[in-house]
């Protein structure tokens, strides 16, 4: 397929190129062979919930449907599960029966928040492409008869060869009406451009990465370039803290001792960002002790005038 052209297969391979990269945000220790990683991840992120029980003494996640009676907070209480490989088909009751896994709070997963980025980013990547073509042409030329366009079309070709043509007739410069296209082609382009980086930025920052997005077209200072770092955080903080707990219960119930945490450069982020907020308490601190620092060189300089004074009075004496 055209990746290009074809919206939905370009965005459909953004989603997935997106999933890969995603992938390596957790890490995971103590889980069972019959749990692996990937999928894990893959259940949680594109369906926001899964659902952890044993059957014949082996550990499974599987991914179903909610329902049920809900409880006092309005919450679903069954989990059905269908999985023809272990010829499994069963209501869940969840607790009780198996853990519910939650990707987030809301259970919502990512594919929504993927689909509607990269929607928008094959859009425009199809502007791009028609406005890219569009600036190949520098002129229109256009002829009134068939014999004065095949003149054209071999004068073309020849320049196309990077061959020197010759005009024979005045006919054909008679004949020929030059088109210029809109001048400002160029500028439409730069914005459709600066569009593409601001929503693949803007993507990127949701999902925890870095990913500044220059409009200003000049150096970014370092405080500018950190102004977008609050939104790095709350979301797969939720994502992680939702994990923990609902492993922590898995932990209770079946014995096993799962751990998750960050991976690759989303604990390197949260490294530097709470190597930052330490400073930032340190230089809150600096003016708590400079004012004691003053407050004590005022008390060494009104104790040493008491005692020059007291030397004065004695002197008098």
């Amino acid at each position: 397929k055209d990746f290009v052209t074809d919206k939905e297969a370009s965005t459909r391979s953004d989603i997935f190129y997106m999933l890969n990269r995603l992938m390596s945000m957790f890490k995971y220790d103590g889980l069972p062979e019959t749990i692996p990683k990937k999928f894990l991840d893959y259940f949680l992120f594109v369906n926001g919930h899964a659902f952890c029980t044993d059957v014949k003494d082996d550990l499974y996640v599987f991914v179903g449907g909610l329902g049920g009676e809900p409880d006092v907070y309005y919450r679903p209480t069954i989990y059905t599960v269908a999985n023809p490989a272990l010829n499994l088909s069963k209501n869940y009751k969840i607790d009780d029966e198996g853990i519910l896994l939650r990707n987030d709070t809301m259970m919502y997963g990512l594919l929504p928040l993927l689909s509607k980025y990269c929607s928008m980013l094959s859009e425009n990547l199809l502007t791009m492409r028609v406005a890219d073509i569009n600036l190949r042409v520098i002129a229109l030329l256009t002829a009134p008869d068939d014999r004065t366009k095949a003149a054209v079309d071999i004068f073309l070709s020849d320049l196309e060869n990077g061959k020197i043509s010759s005009i024979a007739e005045n006919r054909f410069l008679d004949g020929i009406k030059m088109q210029s296209p809109p001048s400002n082609n160029g500028s439409y382009l730069t914005q459709f451009i600066e569009l593409h980086q601001y929503l693949k930025g803007s993507l990127y920052n949701e999902l925890g990465l870095n990913a500044n997005f220059n409009m200003k077209r000049e150096a970014l200072g370092a405080g500018e370039s950190g102004l977008n770092a609050d939104i790095l955080f709350p979301l797969v903080d939720d994502m992680l803290a939702n994990r923990q707990e609902c492993l922590d219960k898995v932990n209770q119930k079946y014995g096993t001792n799962i751990k998750v945490e960050f991976n690759s450069t989303w604990i390197d982020n949260k490294r530097e960002a709470e190597a930052e907020l330490k400073n930032l308490e340190a230089e809150s601190e600096k003016p708590d002790e400079l004012i004691r620092q003053n407050e004590g060189e005022e008390d060494d300089k009104s104790e040493s005038n008491e005692e020059t004074d007291q030397g004065r009075d004695n002197a008098d004496d």
